[in-house]
């Protein structure tokens, strides 16, 4: 997995899985840590297992049902860690021996953290979360509900679709200019109605808007269209394949 060594240091632990070294057939040896009609329970339950051994407490893994909206789970108590059928795109935090996760396959995940408060955040940011800036909602949240401050948040945003490689159509910019008056500079034309979008650049720009300083925020330096060698892509693999597997990014405190 990837590790945000400024949040770790900080006192979050917290990984962006790969497809490296699990049980699944995709096409085999995968880690892939979510979609139990794409893959067998036992698979994915064991593909978990491995995950979180990576981390050296014993965590509960506290996901969410995803459903490209801007809602967002307030976790409060370890029942509600351990119910992942509640129909969110981002998990919230400041519970001891839980990890926030959010589950991708292309799209953005954003690991938010405050040392001070010791609240965190995981969010699942596709073009529709992007578009509803549930990542700043993300950061209102923490402030909200935890009293934490985007002075002294710190923010990784993981491995997902680049701007070279995520070609989308008009609705996507439309959806964008409703939103953003200055939606305009994260595309990028490549055809008569399409363009190349930059969503981790827009997520980054929710986070600076928020208060978080710019030199807080470490992004993942890969496209995982370009490098399904290491990651799941969506667009990529259901074309090709038929089915694709999903990454895990979480965080939670050391």
């Amino acid at each position: 997995m990837l590790v945000s060594s400024r949040l770790e240091a900080a006192g979050f632990a917290n990984g962006f899985s790969t497809r490296l070294g699990g049980v699944s057939a995709f096409p085999e040896n995968s880690l892939n840590l979510a979609g139990f009609d794409e893959d067998s329970a036992e698979n994915i339950e064991e593909n978990r297992r491995r995950f979180l051994s990576l981390f050296d407490h014993e965590y509960v893994l506290a996901s969410v049902w995803q459903v490209h909206g801007d809602g967002i789970k307030d976790v409060r108590t370890m029942a509600e860690a351990r119910n992942g059928n509640d129909k969110y795109d981002a998990v919230v935090s400041a519970m001891p021996d839980i990890l926030a996760g959010v589950k991708t396959a292309d799209c953005v995940p954003v690991l938010i953290g405050d040392p001070v408060s010791k609240s965190f955040a995981a969010v699942h940011a596709g073009w529709r979360g992007t578009v509803a800036a549930i990542t700043a909602k993300a950061v209102r949240k923490l402030s909200d509900e935890y009293g934490a401050d985007p002075e002294n948040m710190l923010a990784a945003i993981g491995p997902a679709a680049s701007c070279k490689s995520y070609e989308i159509g008009r609705e996507v910019m439309d959806s964008f200019a409703k939103n953003f008056s200055d939606s305009g500079k994260y595309f990028t034309a490549t055809r008569e109605g399409h363009a190349l979008v930059n969503l981790h650049a827009a997520n980054r720009d929710q986070l600076i808007a928020e208060g978080i300083s710019e030199e807080n925020i470490q992004i993942a330096p890969f496209c995982t269209m370009e490098r399904t060698d290491l990651f799941f892509s969506y667009r990529v693999e259901k074309a090709t394949c038929g089915k694709t597997g999903r990454l895990l990014s979480v965080i939670g405190r050391i």
